[in-house]
């Protein structure tokens, strides 16, 4: 237990924070502690009888069910796994900014969430931070099932079609997409590559709250050379099933 503990203690902030809400939440409600309909996201309650908690609860919250645990492990790894890659990667040393990019995909999430009616935000946010990732790395080559290889950039849609055609969701899957997209667009590619101008900037308040640990020598919206590479492609997530392992295949 103690080998464990340390390593949770020895997560990123938002990392421990976001995998260890989640977990809680959701094992608590599995034995009861918890009443479900009060932490989904339901339009009705939240607007009209401001149980403003509901955004925050349905993104930590999942049911757990024999028939849901497996989907929720695979989540929390790739929870686990690709927030500590872009906390530790591109955001090192810059806790406001990746705050601020959780907090604008969670928003987008609740917004989406109580237009369509999805009462648990834990998919798409997930998903929406593999597509960032994805994105960063998007020449990085990832292995699906049955050693099928592909780069990094194909790896949601890969996901999207793959729930699409096995189980006929896909839904949650394509808002992810969406979410990180937007975030993408609106961060790197817009200002970055497009000359366009910056819409997304962290704001000000956050970094009294997280200030800059180090001088990273970076500008904020701007992805360092090669998309960085080198941090190496995980298992892909966001789907119903296991998707097989992903790795960087040479140097």
């Amino acid at each position: 237990m103690s080998d464990i503990a340390q390593w949770f203690k020895g997560l990123p902030t938002f990392t421990r924070y976001w995998l260890g809400l989640t977990l809680s939440f959701s094992i608590l409600g599995r034995f009861g502690l918890l009443k479900a309909h009060q932490l989904i996201l339901l339009y009705e309650p939240f607007v009209k009888y401001f149980q403003i908690w509901r955004p925050a609860t349905a993104l930590f919250y999942y049911p757990l069910s024999p028939a849901t645990g497996f989907h929720f492990m695979i989540n929390c790894y790739f929870l686990y796994n690709y927030s500590l890659k872009l906390e530790e990667g591109l955001y090192q040393g810059r806790p406001a900014d990746y705050c601020f990019m959780l907090l604008f995909n969670w928003i987008c999430c609740v917004i989406v969430g109580l237009i369509g009616e999805i009462p648990f935000l834990m998919d798409p946010m997930v998903l929406s931070v593999l597509y960032i990732w994805c994105q960063l790395n998007r020449n990085v080559i990832v292995s699906f099932w049955f050693g099928t290889q592909f780069k990094a950039m194909y790896l949601p849609w890969v996901l999207f079609a793959f729930n699409l055609i096995i189980s006929g969701g896909g839904i949650l899957e394509l808002v992810g997409i969406l979410v990180g997209h937007l975030y993408f667009f609106l961060t790197f590619q817009l200002p970055q590559e497009m000359g366009g101008p910056s819409f997304l900037s962290t704001p000000q308040f956050l970094y009294k709250y997280f200030p800059n640990q180090r001088n990273m020598g970076l500008v904020f919206g701007a992805p360092p050379a090669n998309r960085r590479p080198a941090e190496g492609a995980a298992p892909a997530a966001g789907g119903r099933h296991s998707w097989g392992p992903g790795h960087v295949l040479g140097n």
